[in-house]
């Protein structure tokens, strides 16, 4: 079986391998000429465990090559953004759109076509059915069509593509069945057949029910501020109940799912999706808070008007190269309008104006984590009593317990004390 996928970030790519990787032949196709180069160069540009090798096998044996051009193929996999349009909040497919279009001129009869992108319910029966079906296709019966949402967890990617069960949304039965085949050369879980409008929908609220309960939690770590109380001790002793799960809380919502796809499901039925909102508005708001809380902790406990800040980290995502939609850079971008100087670090990312820890710490009066890395919970306590000025740090990630008593801890269950 030859396999086309068009898009090689962080969800194509890692596809494409496991096709690859599973005796498929591959070719990975995307529209940014320095990522096929360097992939072409046997490297990846995306940080995730088991990646490289796999793509490295891949190319000893034949099995993939990256280009900027689709190529005739037995199935092709739709892998690219779905950002959402400013002005009403609905799912931009332009970008799905043209890669659809873009394989046209390689379609046959008896192809299976996969939208793996996140998209607006009704989206494939709308507006990316016609596409195929004005060149002549009858859809479920000489090209299958389905969209088949991704559900993985970044810097568990691989793992979770194998196990995790998969929802085979197709426009007909036949579709359904068609790209279960697929997806069956290499998912151990369960291939839930059903119909595209139910995928479409069912993936947005998978990440609209996590984006929804985190913005619980951070809007009790608000109220819990204002009143006197340990918003942690409080989510801890109610997940005791064996029926409570409330989530973390944290600096705001990231990344290419929860920050963005309940939107899809909002513009859809703005009249209606009034929880939906509220919750994208709560998480929205809390790079404000944590810049406020960041301001009100200088101004009371250091004795400088505007010292250094020294930011932990701007990945969204805890271990991962990932920075997409982070709300480390509204949180950046509001400190430094209030003239505060500011110093990144984060090990996982690589960008030349990023400094290393001891240069990130040097003479900082505070230090703000923003990214649950394994490496900032485990800092070295010693190094930042030597670099900063009255040692600082607000764990915005909740993820220090103890610290050395010469240092001043802030998290999101004394933010009252401050």
């Amino acid at each position: 079986m030859k396999i086309c996928i068009i898009g090689q970030g962080y969800i194509g790519l890692p596809t494409a391998a496991l096709f690859a990787e599973h005796g498929c032949e591959v070719v990975g196709v995307d529209i940014n000429e320095d990522i096929i180069k360097t992939l072409n160069e046997g490297k990846i540009h995306i940080e995730e465990p088991g990646i490289q090798d796999m793509i490295n096998n891949a190319a000893k044996k034949g099995n993939y090559n990256a280009s900027l051009i689709p190529e005739e193929a037995d199935v092709f996999i739709i892998t690219v953004p779905t950002p959402f349009i400013a002005e009403d909040l609905s799912c931009d497919l332009s970008y799905v759109l043209s890669g659809c279009k873009s394989i046209l001129p390689y379609i046959k009869k008896g192809n299976t076509v996969i939208v793996e992108s996140t998209i607006a319910p009704m989206s494939t029966d709308n507006q990316i059915k016609p596409i195929f079906e004005n060149e002549g296709f009858a859809i479920g019966e000489d090209l299958y069509l389905a969209h088949c949402p991704e559900r993985v967890l970044p810097g568990k990617i691989i793992e979770e593509l194998i196990h995790n069960d998969r929802i085979i949304g197709g426009v007909s039965p036949a579709c359904s069945d068609k790209a279960a085949e697929v997806y069956g050369t290499f998912v151990k879980g369960r291939l839930m057949k059903t119909e595209a409008k139910t995928a479409e929908m069912s993936k947005c609220m998978e990440n609209t029910f996590r984006d929804v309960n985190i913005a619980l939690a951070n809007e009790l770590t608000k109220i819990c501020a204002k009143i006197g109380v340990n918003a942690l001790d409080v989510i801890e002793m109610a997940n005791k109940h064996p029926r409570v799960n409330i989530h973390s809380p944290g600096p705001g919502v990231g990344g290419h799912c929860l920050a963005i796809d309940p939107y899809f499901i909002y513009s859809e039925a703005p009249d209606t999706a009034k929880i939906i909102k509220l919750a994208r508005d709560t998480n929205n708001s809390m790079p404000q808070f944590v810049a406020e809380k960041s301001r009100e902790i200088i101004k009371n406990h250091t004795n400088q008007y505007k010292p250094k800040i020294a930011i932990l980290g701007v990945a969204y995502k805890g271990n991962t190269g990932d920075a997409r939609e982070s709300p480390a850079f509204e949180i950046i971008q509001r400190l430094e309008s209030n003239g505060y100087e500011i110093a990144i670090h984060d090990p996982h990312i690589e960008n030349k104006n990023y400094l290393s820890l001891e240069d990130a710490l040097d003479s900082a009066s505070l230090a703000i984590i923003l990214a649950d890395h394994d490496e900032f919970k485990d800092l070295d306590y010693d190094l930042i009593e030597s670099k900063m000025k009255n040692p600082i740090l607000f764990d915005t990630k909740n993820i220090l317990n103890e610290v050395p008593e010469n240092i001043t801890l802030f998290n999101y269950g004394n933010l009252y004390e401050i």
